[in-house]
């Protein structure tokens, strides 16, 4: 069953690397200041976003699967009142992302199907699950980002 696990991974890595697009699409056009403003006064700035999703995925994938040691402070994700510089933060982001994709080839066809567990997430029982939800949620927040880019750009 090889084919099916170069498949697996090709669509997965794949998919990782179009969000990575996505939010550098959005993103990169802003100034530092744009990043880190929220636009309404209830939500979050696109740069809290970018944190929040770093945060997952070095969590729920670099801790959790790649064996990283990363420990998250998910409270300080959104609330972070001395935050990183927008270039910072979007390296970190990016060095992640190439972790992700690095975990995603490393996995063998046996691998998609052992048992996970994380704080937080009770529903995904094994890796294919928790590298498919997280690719969910990132894409969530990518779309969130979205809307908030247009919304500065109008500002």
């Amino acid at each position: 069953m090889p084919e099916v696990n170069e498949t697996v991974v090709a669509g997965l890595t794949g998919y990782y690397e179009y969000i990575a697009a996505q939010l550098h699409k959005w993103v990169d056009p802003l100034s530092n200041e744009q990043f880190w403003r929220k636009p309404y006064p209830y939500g979050n700035s696109v740069g809290h976003l970018v944190l929040h999703m770093t945060g997952n995925l070095n969590y729920y994938l670099g801790a959790r699967v790649a064996g990283t040691a990363y420990v998250r402070d998910r409270d300080r994700e959104f609330t972070d009142g001395q935050p990183p510089r927008k270039d910072e933060a979007l390296g970190t982001f990016d060095r992640t992302m190439a972790m992700v994709a690095a975990t995603i080839r490393k996995q063998s066809a046996a691998d998609w199907g052992r048992a996970y567990t994380a704080e937080r997430e009770p529903e995904a029982a094994d890796r294919f699950q928790i590298f498919v939800r997280c690719a969910g949620h990132a894409y969530h927040h990518v779309g969130q980002i979205v809307y908030l880019s247009r919304e500065l750009a109008r500002t």
